[in-house]
């Protein structure tokens, strides 16, 4: 009888760890304040400050941006160090947590070499979740929030909610039918060939950021 309830007890732990990973599996920060460059509308991006006509024009024409490296190259063309970083509270590409460069890390405003050093030390990073927990030991839950608006955790393609592909920048009902009717992906060439039956190269580049195959 014991044997049994014991039984029991670890079908249950692990059934609860399943139901618990799908909901806490790695997304794409909530963001409330900060656009997307490669996704904002020609308006939206016209409205931030330091941002004109022609600078506007040149980003767009540049799209998609793969990296934050490769947009602050482009504004640094235009751009102060000051004024990038006040544009930066408005618009910015999400780093990946488990690959993003120090460099790219400290782009993000208010960022310093202390919590710079957090960012990196909790790696890596298997869940959004995760990283509100351990950067929450820090600073508030406003900041936390702010915070979240600059990074993501790649998505597993074969076990992802629709909610955490849904958090994937420009990501609609239609492409995640196309994401989830070819699963179980073998591998990332898998999604590249399939999903770019419906986009070009660039548009796979740009969602390839956010994915990962396990």
């Amino acid at each position: 009888m014991r044997g049994m309830r014991q039984a029991t007890g670890v079908a249950l732990a692990v059934s609860a760890l399943a139901i618990g990973g799908a909901i806490v599996d790695a997304q794409v920060g909530k963001r409330t304040t900060v656009l997307d460059p490669n996704t904002a509308s020609e308006k939206e991006l016209q409205a931030l400050p330091h941002m004109n006509a022609t600078l506007v024009k040149g980003l767009m024409g540049k799209r998609p941006f793969l990296s934050m490296t490769d947009l602050d190259r482009v504004l640094g063309g235009s751009l102060s160090a000051a004024q990038r970083t006040e544009v930066y509270g408005r618009l910015f590409l999400a780093l990946n947590l488990n690959t993003a460069s120090e460099q790219e890390i400290m782009l993000i405003p208010r960022m310093g070499k202390r919590m710079l050093h957090e960012f990196e030390e909790y790696r890596p990073y298997k869940a959004l979740s995760q990283f509100r927990r351990e950067i929450g030991k820090y600073v508030d839950d406003t900041e936390l929030a702010r915070l979240e608006q600059y990074v993501f955790v790649p998505i597993d393609l074969n076990t992802a909610s629709d909610e955490d592909i849904l958090s994937i920048p420009g990501m609609g009902p239609r492409m995640l039918h196309e994401f989830k009717e070819y699963r179980p992906y073998r591998a990332l060439s898998q999604f590249r060939r399939e999903i770019g039956k419906y986009v070009d190269d660039g548009e796979v580049a740009r969602l390839e950021r956010y994915i990962t195959v396990r």
